[in-house]
């Protein structure tokens, strides 16, 4: 059962709701243990002095602020506590904004926000008001010691705290020299219209469930096999090229024809083909009962079958009946049978 990590209220204005925030995300990883490869035994980490390289007791270690090279300021606790932010529990409002002012740069981590039971209509108001505005709120609040600034967000009916970071822990992107070449690059017309092309070809609705971190579960599969005694053969890996030149347009035209070519391969499209399929199938099977029942409504009665019999033999006689055309045309026949060269057998 998922337990709260905070719990305090959401005050805007004078209203106050009571709520607790719940993970909304468990990060997933496999996590291993450093192993003395001799006795399989766990290796510990000890602090040391890095000086006289003896271990240091808990109660002899405290903060310490590098200004510069091999030179701290200490800090104590007290010192700490005096400057920490006052522990409100509450979740402070400050303005509402539209989402697509924010840049995702800034989202960190999410919690889900549950109202207390006695605090749920002023929580749907919240929830319902915030919808119909079509608004997020820029939140402010202290957890842990530590001030944060989040988004608060109407999701599925259910309030979700997106955490923030400030404003001036992005890293610029001007320090990135490796930026800097973008400014001589320009393209042509063509190579634009086929990478659009190829970017409405990949286009398709986000659908979370379709992707895996497959390295992780095939990581596990691999502790599975050697803890069963399966003998694992690893086939090396082959480094990158790093001067291949790669020609765009054709590198582009091959992309569009791939995506292509697992669009159509896509279970959506799969399934659409199936569909297909069997409308066609019911439409045969509708045609060949149509096509039965016709032949059935056809087919002559007893009595009708043996009026049919008796007046057979007159038809017979009048196919036996030729006109003279009929007749010269084949005499004319069988001279020509008769002129054709025979072939001997060897």
């Amino acid at each position: 059962m998922a337990r709260a990590i905070w719990s305090g209220s959401i005050s805007f204005g004078l209203i106050n709701i009571p709520v607790k925030l719940f993970s909304a995300v468990s990060e997933k990883s496999v996590r291993f243990n450093q192993i003395d490869v001799r006795n399989q035994a766990r290796i510990r980490n000890k602090r040391v002095n890095a000086e006289t390289g003896e271990e240091v007791e808990p109660d002899d270690i405290v903060k310490g602020y590098e200004v510069h090279k091999g030179e701290y300021v200490l800090v104590t606790d007290d010192e700490l506590a005096s400057l920490q932010p006052r522990a409100t529990h509450t979740i402070d409002l400050d303005e509402f904004v539209e989402l697509d002012e924010i840049d995702p740069i800034f989202f960190h981590g999410a919690y889900h926000v549950a109202p207390e039971e006695r605090a749920a209509k002023s929580y749907v108001l919240l929830v319902e008001a915030m919808e119909q505005a079509n608004k997020v709120a820029i939140a402010r609040f202290v957890m842990r010691s530590k001030q944060y600034v989040a988004a608060l967000r109407p999701r599925d009916g259910r309030l979700t705290l997106s955490m923030m970071v400030y404003e001036d822990e992005v890293n610029a992107a001007t320090e990135i020299p490796e930026f800097d070449a973008l400014e001589d690059i320009s393209v042509t017309d063509r190579e634009l219209a086929m990478a659009e092309q190829l970017i409405e070809s990949l286009s398709a609705s986000f659908e979370p469930d379709r992707f895996h971190d497959t390295y992780r579960e095939e990581l596990l599969d691999l502790i599975h096999a050697k803890s069963d005694g399966v003998e694992i053969v690893s086939a090396p890996l082959e480094a990158p090229s790093d001067d291949t030149v790669i020609d765009l347009m054709a590198a582009l035209e091959a992309s569009v024809s791939a995506a292509k070519e697992a669009r159509g391969r896509h279970p959506t499209a799969m399934a659409d083909e199936e569909t297909s399929s069997g409308r066609s199938t019911t439409a045969r099977k509708a045609t060949a009962k149509s096509t039965s029942r016709k032949a059935t409504a056809k087919k002559p009665s007893a009595g009708a079958a043996k009026a049919g019999a008796k007046k057979a033999p007159a038809k017979k006689a009048a196919a036996k009946k030729a006109t003279p055309a009929k007749k010269a045309a084949a005499t004319k026949r069988t001279a020509k049978k008769a002129a054709a060269p025979v072939r001997k057998s060897a």
